[in-house]
């Protein structure tokens, strides 16, 4: 389905507007500076998707998503001193990951 550009706008504009309310609340930001005052290095990311269908269209739903984080994944690179502290930790690391 060809969304036009207006409906691809609300949808826009429905994804900042989670997001500003999600960045904005006071609890959100209460818990994950807990987290961080209890040693932890943290990142939020969201994912939403919403279903949706033209008035007149029956048995048809459309999803679209979003995300809060419009930022590509980071490459992962994985050091041999990453794979040492790894397995000192009991940790098993998967071959192909290796350097």
């Amino acid at each position: 389905m060809e969304l036009d550009d207006n409906f691809k706008r609300l949808i826009k504009e429905l994804g900042d507007a989670i997001n500003e309310s999600l960045s904005e609340s006071d609890r959100i930001a209460e818990v994950m500076s807990r987290i961080r005052n209890a040693g932890y290095d943290l990142f939020l990311v969201l994912e939403v998707t919403i279903g949706f269908n033209k008035r007149g269209e029956v048995n048809l739903v459309h999803r679209q998503k979003l995300s809060a984080d419009a930022r590509p994944d980071p490459d992962f690179h994985l050091t041999s001193q990453d794979t040492q502290f790894l397995r000192a930790l009991k940790i098993v690391v998967d071959e192909d990951l290796e350097p």
